[in-house]
């Protein structure tokens, strides 16, 4: 493999082990919230017990959070040195926002939240968990920015260097290999880039897609102390808790997800059609809900919905659907290409396509396992409301409680598959009909050296993972019964302010 295909293999291993525990900490965090204010509001030592011992999983999940990420910051530099040249006033913007506030507001309060049970009063205590939460979500939405901005660039110029002076280039400027090494992408409008186009819609989904995460692995530990009749009270309060903020999250996220993809149709419509497989434009399109692509014969096969698809994106069902045949229009192709004859612009057409059959699968395994969740979160609340979820003599209710037990891994792997889908659909750009993804790459990094890289990581990362999953074991198997000494800070800590009250 080349270093272009290496690079973003490493980059793509990077983001989604990372992308494994932020939607954790952040969904996690807010179900502290919640824990702690009925722990406020009632004054029932059960909550008090249900958010001490979720702290300790959200502590979990921030820390290996915390060490997967540094990573992706440094391959910015070494693997895409050109993109962050270009992009490097606009990014690093967002990511500065990130790292100055976001990280140090939830890590400022961190240890509160952490030590600080028995050491500062309730209400102080509750303030804690609260800016850790909002941190969490803070750092969320600068990310997305950044993202969602490579999406969808706004208020920005583009600008060169001439005789030592910035010399801003016009509007319509197209970018050429020449000008990879002297123009740069300058931010003119701070907010127009933060609330660009497709950021609200995104950071809207990622949120709840976060809240789901952190909602359904606590709904599993749950079920899984109900199947094994252990710490029961601490199970049923912590899976009302789940369910609560799950089913929310969920419900929203359907219509979250409607908005998101009219964004998609609107702002990139290579990617839209790119996601339900559509080559050719057609009125009355229908909507495929289970099926694959036949690259070859540019169709897709499956079970289709006549009409639905126009309908979701146009609210009328007789409306027309562009399709890949039509995207890029010969207008953007021809300012790129002026010497290009119609045949030659046919073939160049499909170069700006995304892959199709891989972003439409993982665009449909999201959407699957979306509707899932939402069946599992109506069932569960069906079985509260009928006083037969906790009634673990049930064989009926002991096999959906499994069900539970394994619905952890459904918002992880939608998360994966929605990101996937992003980033697949918008290629071939890195910054959409900006920058190319080939035209992004250090020009000094070898193949050689990007793959020995990335065996390093994919050892670090598989042990960082295995590191994960035993401590998360081990609080399991613990239980809540164990939080005076998990909670309280090292020894080490306690000498220190020993030492300090002596002196004073």
């Amino acid at each position: 493999m080349d270093a272009e295909i290496l690079a973003r293999v490493q980059f793509a291993f990077t983001v989604a082990f990372h992308y494994i525990y932020p939607p954790l900490s952040i969904g996690l965090g807010i179900v502290l919230v919640v824990m702690e204010a009925i722990w406020l509001k009632t004054g029932n030592p059960l909550y008090h017990n249900m958010a001490r011992y979720w702290t300790r999983v959200f502590a979990l999940t921030f820390a290996i959070g915390v060490a997967t990420g540094i990573v992706m910051e440094f391959e910015f530099g070494t693997n895409w040195a050109t993109y962050s040249r270009f992009v490097g006033d606009i990014f690093g913007s967002a990511l500065a926002a990130e790292g100055i506030f976001a990280f140090f507001l939830e890590s400022g309060f961190l240890a509160i939240l952490l030590f600080g049970w028995n050491k500062v009063g309730p209400k102080l205590h509750f303030f804690a968990t609260c800016m850790v939460c909002f941190g969490a979500h803070f750092s969320a939405i600068w990310i997305v920015v950044a993202n969602s901005w490579m999406q969808t660039p706004a208020g920005y110029h583009l600008e060169t260097t001439v005789n030592g002076q910035s010399v801003r280039l016009p509007a319509e400027h197209i970018l050429t290999e020449a000008d990879l090494g002297s123009v740069r992408a300058v931010i003119d409008d701070f907010w127009a880039m933060v609330f660009n186009p497709s950021s609200v819609d995104r950071l809207i989904h990622v949120v709840l897609g976060a809240w789901m995460a952190g909602a359904f692995l606590v709904i599993s530990i749950s079920a899984f102390y109900l199947l094994r009749k252990r710490h029961l009270d601490f199970a049923k309060a912590s899976m009302k808790v789940g369910l609560a903020v799950g089913t929310v999250a969920t419900l929203l996220q359907m219509v979250s997800g409607d908005f998101t993809a009219k964004g998609v149709l609107k702002n990139q419509p290579a990617k839209f059609a790119a996601l339900e497989g559509v080559y050719q434009t057609e009125a009355r399109a229908p909507m495929t809900v289970i099926g694959w692509v036949d690259p070859v014969n540019e169709t897709v096969q499956g079970l289709k919905i006549p009409g639905l698809l126009s309908f979701l994106s146009y609210e009328d069902v007789n409306a027309t659907v562009t399709g890949l045949h039509n995207i890029p229009s010969d207008d953007f192709l021809k300012a790129r290409y002026p010497n290009a004859s119609p045949e030659e612009i046919s073939k160049i057409r499909r170069s700006y396509w995304p892959p199709v059959p891989a972003t439409f699968q993982f665009y449909h395994i999201m959407i699957s396992i979306g509707v899932a969740l939402l069946v599992i979160v109506i069932i569960a609340l069906f079985l509260l409301w009928s006083g037969r979820l906790f009634k673990t003599d049930s064989k009926l209710t002991r096999a959906f409680l499994w069900v539970l037990v394994f619905s952890v891994l459904g918002p992880q792997i939608a998360n994966q598959a929605g990101w996937f889908t992003a980033e697949l659909g918008r290629q071939p750009w890195i910054v959409y009909e900006l920058l190319k993804t080939s035209e992004a790459l250090s020009k000094v990094v070898t193949a050689n050296h990007i793959l020995a890289s990335l065996i390093m990581f994919a050892f670090v990362y598989l042990l960082l993972f295995l590191v994960f999953i035993f401590l998360l074991t081990r609080k399991i198997q613990h239980g809540p019964d164990h939080l005076e000494e998990d909670l309280e800070m090292p020894d080490s800590w306690k000498a220190i302010i020993r030492t300090k009250e002596a002196r004073a």
